[in-house]
């Protein structure tokens, strides 16, 4: 009886952490993904109407690189708390900094009211929220991760899942209140109703948060053998890891914020109208939703790696059809354009991150781990929509967005072939002993053999129980 209720609990358990890390990174990226979009639309006439209208769309753009640039931060500062102290209440408590950041935004002043001060405030929400960002990502797909005992790539990926949900939900209520008032109506107040109703998901997100234990294998590391400074030991047992996630996702986020916050702008600026490019972008977030889950569930039979690849490869190609599809000035075409390359290549490599970057780390500090290598390659997601209209400024065509894309994408291959196949084992056998070990010590790693031969014996052992 003991068992089956402890087998019993631990699903329930799962199917909390599951459902927690979907909805607490949808809630974030709503947030968050709500100020890209809006900047791409809205902040330019609003924040930076002082300016010509291209340097204005160079600005707005260009504050998102600020919450981007803070994300290795919150990764830093959450993880080194989250490995510990609690996975839990870092959660909660980047949830609630997003939520109080995001509505204060809402509130903001523009620039024809304080002048200046409007675009600091702004910049300086940015950063709170990508702090908040910064920390949440870590912590939602290891608590699904670290709580999985089987098929690790899909459970964590509900975690990635909820950024296209976070996109989808942000476009929607951009949509639903552009489209209930004029341009100006919207221009003057209407895009601040979607960041005020961020205190509404506030309050959602906490109530199904707050009942999520610690997995167990963060306890059981907590009392035996806690990391003292879990980035000094990142940094000190697992530089080449780290180098490599950095690497891996840093193609994915120039190729992200290409197609969900540049091409906005673009299509804007070349014709379409913004209901128009709206509705593309939720549709293709709709099919990344989908996407996303079955590329993590696939991850889990075919590889993290060959997923990875088979996502960024195509998206290289993908990045010279891009701009000639929305030339085109067809709707249709710029859905295809759209939907293709976020909704279906994007996720396919989305998809098997979440487990991939956990598997990278041992428990001790894996929260900080994998936050820092996700979040440092986050930073290129932020630059890119500005120093993009930029170039697209001075050369006159999206060619080179293409090209810097597509080289970006072969980088990530790169780095992705050069780790190993995770997804067969264990969070636990992934990781030597030594490797595992105390910062404060610092033992000799088993000879080569030796290591294989236990971790070989692991496997099979649990093999034979199952």
């Amino acid at each position: 009886m003991g068992t089956t209720a402890a087998v019993k609990s631990q699903r329930q358990q799962l199917r909390l952490a599951v459902v927690s890390g979907y909805l607490g990174t949808t809630i974030e990226y709503y947030d968050f993904l709500l100020y890209a979009t809006a900047s791409a639309l809205v902040f330019d006439k609003v924040f930076f109407s002082d300016l010509s209208p291209a340097l204005a769309t160079i600005a707005s753009l260009g504050t998102l690189a600020a919450g981007y640039i803070a994300r290795p931060l919150g990764g830093v500062i959450f993880g080194h708390f989250g490995d510990r102290v609690s996975r839990k209440r870092m959660l909660v408590l980047s949830m609630t900094i997003m939520g109080v950041a995001s509505t204060l935004i809402g509130l903001l002043p523009t620039y024809a009211s304080i002048g200046a001060w409007a675009p600091v405030l702004l910049v300086f929400m940015r950063v709170i929220q990508g702090i908040a960002v910064g920390g949440e990502w870590g912590g939602a797909v290891l608590m699904a991760a670290e709580h999985a005992t089987s098929r690790r790539g899909l459970w964590a990926s509900f975690g990635n899942a909820g950024a296209p949900s976070g996109m989808v939900l942000s476009t929607a209520i951009l949509t639903l209140c552009s489209g209930a008032m004029s341009n100006a109506e919207f221009i003057s107040w209407g895009w601040r109703i979607p960041f005020l109703f961020s205190a509404v998901l506030l309050v959602i997100g906490l109530v199904v948060r707050l009942r999520l234990d610690e997995p167990p294998a963060f306890t059981g590391a907590v009392k035996s053998a806690p990391s003292r400074l879990p980035l000094l030991d990142v940094l000190r047992h697992h530089p080449k890891n780290l180098a490599l996630s950095i690497g891996m996702g840093v193609g994915y986020f120039v190729s992200q914020a290409t197609l969900t916050t540049f091409v906005i702008a673009y299509a804007v600026n070349h014709g379409f109208e913004r209901q128009t490019v709206l509705n593309a972008l939720t549709t293709s977030s709709v099919v990344a939703v989908i996407a996303t889950l079955i590329a993590g569930g696939l991850s889990d039979r075919f590889g993290r790696r060959a997923l990875v690849a088979a996502g960024a490869g195509s998206l290289a190609i993908w990045s010279f059809v891009l701009f000639p599809l929305i030339d085109s000035g067809s709707t249709a075409l710029l859905v295809l354009a759209v939907v293709v390359g976020q909704g279906i290549l994007l996720s396919c490599w989305f998809g098997p991150l979440a487990a991939l970057y956990a598997e990278l780390f041992p428990t001790r500090y894996r929260y900080t781990g994998a936050s820092l290598g996700f979040q440092v390659s986050a930073i290129g997601g932020g630059l890119a929509p500005g120093v993009f209209a930029s170039v697209v400024s001075f050369s006159g065509g999206p060619l080179m967005v293409s090209i810097i894309m597509a080289v970006l994408c072969l980088i990530s291959i790169g780095c992705v072939l050069a780790l190993r196949e995770t997804s067969r084992l264990s969070l636990d056998d992934l990781h030597t002993p030594a490797t595992d070990a105390a910062s404060a010590s610092d033992p000799l790693p088993a000879p080569p053999g030796l290591a294989g031969d236990a971790q070989a014996e692991a496997i099979l052992r649990r093999e034979v129980q199952q």
